[in-house]
């Protein structure tokens, strides 16, 4: 049996492909797909042997190389670079051992489900030894074939309201699945510490115990991570355990949870709306009639794992060009790449992150704090500053002296960027809290400085510009059906906000806002 040194060699091998072949159709792949990351003959031959020399290790591979492996082979670079499983037959088995990240879950899940220690890996790794990888690729493409509309009108109906978070405008009827209030909706809300007041509270949030179901179905979450590349770290999360936002001020507590308590529990109800949805049943069955059975737990924060986001749109300023035309904003909307845990493949505002410590959970439980630190991540390539590449080593991420360049820019003056939270809502899919929020970059000296710097990281698989001015293109945007609920939520809140303060800069579609 031939040996492979890693991952990568070996599905390079898979697919009858020379070193020089694969190198070409990476090229190729990278012009269709829009992809900035190269990869030389050289380089390549360093990745498959998982070492610069015979004494020196590889060390990091540059991030556009690695996005590039990652959206060509489905699987992180970690994996691709890491030893393949002994035994394991062309690849269609992915073992345990290549995807430490798990290791936490394992341990959470034994515990939340009674099981003996080591049992839940025992099953993952059974379940990897007769997974297609084929089938599993197939149900992801249909789960995320599911229309925005069409998730909203399920979860709609299983909760028996009328109306959810949309706008209504000439030719424009659009709803979403988040569940607001009209003191939570149209806000303006500078994010600064007059108007955040989230505090941390210590051992608020009650710990879940699973079922057999339960647990059974958080086990072929783990299989179908695992065999897909997605990207799985156990850090923590903030979880919302009560909540007080109007236009006074963003009030409430957190506790601090873990991801993974989150991924194996509300996060399993979004892939079980959308096969009932596929295979055509009115019943979302067993997963949210446990977790979130009707709109009273909805609503009851403290009494379930209630995990969030922040989401924000991104407005930056633009001088005049003779080609592009008048100044405008740049509006940035991302492709969800198919490697992150939630509305993989969908449309986007970025950034669009978890609101979660870095490593000071008081400090950081500030909503400003989380939009910068993914402002950095997602936009500006910082790639020190992405939790999931493992634990922290630095005491101060967000450290003024760390922040890239057109961060520093962005501070070094007041008046060139403005950070305001627009909406507050709850998403019924999962019962996340999620916060939308508007970044407005005024000076219009950023964009000849740093526009071309702007580089999603690898939870993107592409960026697409908009102009303010183009209400054309952005009304035909907005009732496009593959945006994830969360992110049109938070485009919708962004562009009424903007409207309201771009003046001559913008353009856009008139629409009221509706589901109050």
């Amino acid at each position: 049996m031939r040996t492979f040194r890693t991952v990568l060699e070996q599905r390079i091998w898979e697919r009858r492909l020379t070193l020089e072949e694969f190198v070409e159709e990476a090229e190729l792949y990278a012009r269709e797909h829009r992809e900035p990351g190269t990869l030389g003959l050289r380089h390549l031959q360093r990745l498959v042997a998982g070492r610069r020399s015979a004494d020196e290790p590889l060390g990091q591979v540059k991030a556009s190389t690695a996005r590039l492996l990652e959206n060509m082979l489905g699987s992180t670079v970690e994996v691709l670079l890491s030893p393949p499983m002994e035994g394991s037959p062309g690849g269609s088995s992915v073992g345990v051992s290549a995807h430490p990240g798990l290791a936490g879950a394992f341990e959470w899940l034994d515990g939340a489900a009674g099981w003996l220690p080591g049992l839940s890996a025992a099953k993952v790794s059974a379940g990897l030894k007769l997974v297609d990888v084929g089938v599993l690729q197939g149900q992801r493409a249909r789960r995320n074939r599911i229309s925005r509309r069409q998730t909203a009108d399920v979860v709609r109906r299983y909760y028996r309201v009328n109306y959810t978070f949309g706008v209504l405008g000439r030719g424009m009827d659009v709803q979403t699945s988040v569940f607001t209030r009209s003191e939570w909706s149209g806000l303006g809300m500078p994010l600064d510490a007059g108007n955040e007041r989230l505090a941390l509270v210590q051992g608020e949030g009650s710990a879940p115990v699973l079922s057999a179901g339960c647990a059974e179905a958080a086990v072929q979450r783990l299989v179908m991570a695992a065999a897909l590349g997605v990207r799985f770290a156990n850090l923590p999360l903030y979880r919302l355990v009560g909540i007080d936002v109007s236009a006074h001020g963003i009030g409430g507590a957190v506790d601090v949870g873990s991801f993974v308590e989150y991924a194996l529990t509300m996060d399993l109800l979004e892939a079980e709306l959308a096969d009932a949805v596929v295979s055509g049943s009115r019943a979302l069955n067993p997963l949210r009639d446990r977790y979130l059975p009707d709109m009273d737990a909805v609503l009851d924060v403290a009494g379930r794992v209630c995990a969030g986001g922040v989401l924000s749109l991104v407005a930056i300023a633009r001088p005049a060009d003779p080609f592009r035309g008048a100044a405008d904003y740049a509006l940035i909307v991302q492709t969800r790449s198919d490697q992150v845990v939630n509305a993989a493949g969908k449309l986007a505002v970025i950034p669009k992150g978890f609101h979660q410590p870095l490593t000071d959970p008081r400090a950081d439980v500030r909503i400003g704090a989380t939009l910068r630190r993914e402002l950095e991540e997602e936009l500006f390539g910082r790639g020190d500053v992405d939790v999931t590449s493992g634990a922290a080593r630095v005491a101060s991420p967000m450290h003024p002296g760390r922040w890239s360049a057109p961060m520093r820019w962005l501070e070094g003056e007041a008046g060139r960027m403005r950070m305001e939270c627009t909406g507050f809502g709850l998403n019924l899919v999962s019962g996340n809290y999620e916060f939308a929020t508007l970044v407005v970059i005024e000076d219009e000296e950023f964009w000849p400085r740093f526009g071309g710097q702007l580089e999603a990281n690898w939870e993107a698989s592409g960026l697409t510009l908009y102009s303010s001015l183009d209400g054309e293109l952005i009304t035909d945007l907005v009732q496009q059906e593959a945006w994830s609920n969360e992110g049109l939520f938070a485009l919708l809140q962004g562009l009424r906000r903007l409207r309201e303060v771009g003046g001559s800069r913008v353009s856009l579609p008139n629409f009221e806002l509706s589901g109050l």
